[in-house]
């Protein structure tokens, strides 16, 4: 079973690579990925986002976990989805998300979610915030992750400890992503609150 996986990551390693190159992307990394963090990604505006940062995480091997909308986890989709690290929200319901990742984060070593806090690939007028609200009660960093079209670059490019200050924060975040640009212009708002 063990050497079924070490195929399977080899051969998804290889086809990721060749996915970057075939579109022209490269990876950039200025910060190192912590065994336990929030990872947000931005911005979001086009459905080619998902498959430049799988891509991404498989070339450094980075196990991260991320949302995605519960009707897609039909039978075998799902499966699949699970094994790629999908986690199923259910939007028609009230969760308490934020709670539940904090416990995983409480009894987990290792585990990193990672988010686009956009939500949509459509334009928003605010970002969701509930990464923020996970990495405070985790007690864990968000890493700021850019896929940027005007440079064919994916990768982190600073990691920080949320201080509680919601406003403070939100601001920094919002001016580490000012000068990056998504696939779709017109979708991005750079003001995240």
């Amino acid at each position: 079973m063990l050497f079924l996986c070490s195929k399977l990551v080899i051969m998804l390693k290889f086809l990721s690579a060749l996915v970057f190159k075939i579109l022209g992307w490269s990876a950039v990394n200025h910060c190192q990925i912590p065994d336990k963090c929030v990872i947000i990604a931005a911005p979001h505006t086009s459905n080619w986002d998902f498959l430049i940062g799988r891509c991404y995480w498989y070339l450094n091997d980075v196990d991260a976990k991320y949302f995605i909308k519960s009707e897609l986890f039909l039978p075998f989709l799902g499966e699949l989805i699970k094994l790629n690290g999908g986690i199923p929200v259910y939007r028609k319901s009230k969760n308490n998300v934020v709670d539940q990742m904090v416990n995983y984060f409480n009894n987990n070593k290792n585990f990193i979610l990672g988010m686009s806090p956009e939500g949509t690939r459509k334009k928003v007028d605010k970002w969701k915030t509930g990464f923020y609200h996970i990495a405070l009660k985790a007690n864990v960093p968000i890493v700021l992750l850019k896929l940027d079209y005007s440079t064919k670059e994916v990768g982190v490019f600073n990691l920080f400890f949320p201080t509680g200050n919601f406003d403070k924060d939100m601001l920094f975040i919002q001016n580490k992503y000012e000068n990056f640009k998504g696939k779709n212009l017109k979708n991005y708002n750079k003001k995240i609150f």
